[in-house]
């Protein structure tokens, strides 16, 4: 059964996604592409929810719910999903207390474009009320400047680190697994942010395409994501893992000279080439026979405060399979678990000291027609503000050719806008 229909209105004016969260109460998202070619959507209002705590049989409850509603679906999926997708457990401690899925149908869908603002939004809404929230948010969000403090984050130092590592690396000469994505969380407890000026701070420094906001209740996403974990548009579907990171260079020479490094890199190309056979694997499970294809393998992508290896997979699928079974078939995301994938999830379970939860989990959108777009929630602080805990976690992928010290460092460059973008709270 579908909801009711949707009407649509243009107003000759862009209007401030920042101004219009600040104003207006209640469950939002800001998915925004950071490009001058894309609009960026903001999603508000809740005309209908699926809300999950318990992972058992939440696919089939998120596919039920997506056929039911036909519409406009945001939200998200967390990590421990794959308890659902496979026999795991998780038993590390929750901290940060978010449902393990969240999709809401919103009563205004919002494309802000460049000189534009466009809103599809239930026809029972009254156009009177829409008109006065979007000239309310012509006007420009004011951020909020304060001196910058040095909060101290809780996490694993050098030491603890290399000793997970250790027992990584042991696995690996075992053949227990070939590749593992270890990540670590920095907390704070007691802590009360300005969400907003905080997520704006950290797209200063990130400036990445599937970037997001959200917020619900007392639940806050700020997510600052440059990967994307699968797309479907018709009966295409794409993946793009993300394995390999460098820093920036100080100027052009340098920054072209980091580039190579990355590109040629034997141990960073090793780690790519595994996660994009896993993602094949994964795609082939929905796939036409014979469509998956690799349609870019080590492209290196540049953003504001890093250059990644990124790999593109795509396939074709039969018009009849269920856009949530696509997602199940890969989640969780290869990027972030390793290979072979269920050995990964259990030595992972056991060796990283917290709940991923929402963290490297997916955040996107279904549309009426079941096409998709989902991230890869990394270069993200979660924030619950009743609570008031905050974090955010950091991994990268440890093979047989990784050096503990450079993978711990390369956590802390991961880690390095989060931090920059609360040093102002």
């Amino acid at each position: 059964m579908t909801l009711s229909k949707r009407k649509s209105t243009t107003y000759p004016f862009k209007i401030d996604p920042y101004r219009f969260i600040e104003q207006n109460q209640g469950c939002v998202s800001l998915l925004n592409s950071n490009s001058n070619n894309k609009h960026n959507i903001l999603a508000w209002g809740v005309e209908k929810e699926l809300k999950l705590t318990q992972s058992e049989g939440a696919f089939d409850k998120l596919k039920f719910f997506q056929s039911e509603v036909q519409d406009w679906m945001i939200g998200y999926l967390s990590y421990d999903l794959k308890n659902d997708v496979e026999q795991l457990v998780s038993k590390n401690e929750d901290k940060m207390e978010f449902p393990i899925l969240h999709f809401y149908v919103p009563q205004l869908l919002i494309e802000v474009h460049k000189e534009f603002t466009k809103v599809d939004s239930l026809i029972k809404f009254p156009q009177e009320h829409i008109d006065e929230m979007m000239l309310k948010a012509k006007s420009p969000y004011k951020l909020k400047r304060t001196g910058e403090v040095d909060i101290l984050f809780h996490g694993l130092d050098e030491n603890e680190y290399l000793s997970h590592f250790s027992k990584l690396a042991a696995h690996i000469q075992k053949g227990d697994i070939y590749e593992v994505n270890f990540c670590m969380q920095f907390f704070r407890n007691e802590i009360q942010i300005d969400p907003i000026a905080t997520y704006l701070r950290l797209n200063e420094q990130t400036q990445a395409p599937f970037s997001v906001f959200y917020r619900n209740e007392e639940h806050y996403i700020l997510c600052g994501s440059p990967e994307r974990f699968l797309k479907k548009e018709g009966n295409r579907i794409l993946s793009q893992p993300i394995k390999g990171t460098i820093r920036r260079g100080e100027d052009e020479e340098e920054d072209a000279l980091l580039k190579e490094q990355l590109r040629n890199d034997p141990k960073e190309q090793g780690e790519n080439v595994m996660i994009v056979d896993l993602v094949r694997n994964d795609l082939s499970r929905i796939a036409n026979k014979g469509s998956v294809v690799v349609d870019e393998l080590f492209g290196v992508h540049s953003f504001k405060s890093v250059h990644q290896l990124i790999s593109s997979i795509t396939c074709t699928v039969d018009e009849s399979k269920h856009p949530v079974d696509i997602i199940r078939a890969a989640f969780p995301m290869g990027s972030m678990t390793g290979a072979p994938k269920i050995s990964a999830l259990q030595i992972i379970e056991e060796n990283e000291n917290f709940k991923r939860g929402v963290y490297s989990g997916a955040f996107g959108y279904f549309d009426p027609s079941g096409n998709f777009d989902f991230n890869v929630v990394i270069r993200s602080i979660l924030y619950n503000e009743r609570k008031k805990v905050l974090s955010f976690p950091v991994g990268g992928a440890i093979t047989a050719l990784a050096n503990g010290p450079d993978e711990y460092h390369e956590c802390i460059l991961k880690a390095k806008a989060m931090k920059k973008a609360l040093q102002n709270n």
